[in-house]
């Protein structure tokens, strides 16, 4: 699986910060407790994102998913290059 974008429904997302400690170059908690994208150039943002946005050199998929995975409200989306989502299925 290959992944090509992910989002987080804020809605969901309680900030139990899972996500960033798996993940800490992907992940932050934003000043309203909530878990956010870190983006090229200082952004942040919970929209969907295109993998090529975040600010990281090159992304894992294998870490990208084990921190969806470790989100306790599963409120990590992940999808393929098609669009599909793979996460959570």
């Amino acid at each position: 699986m290959a992944i090509k974008t992910l989002a987080i429904d804020r809605d969901q997302c309680i900030g139990a910060a899972s996500c960033v400690a798996v993940y800490p170059d992907v992940f932050e908690i934003d000043e309203e407790a909530k878990a956010v994208l870190k983006l090229k150039g200082g952004e942040v943002t919970s929209d969907r994102t295109d993998i090529t946005a975040l600010d990281v050199s090159s992304v894992d998929d294998d870490t990208l998913l084990l921190a969806a995975q470790s989100c306790p409200t599963a409120a990590i989306y992940l999808y393929d290059e098609t669009g599909e989502q793979v996460f959570p299925a």
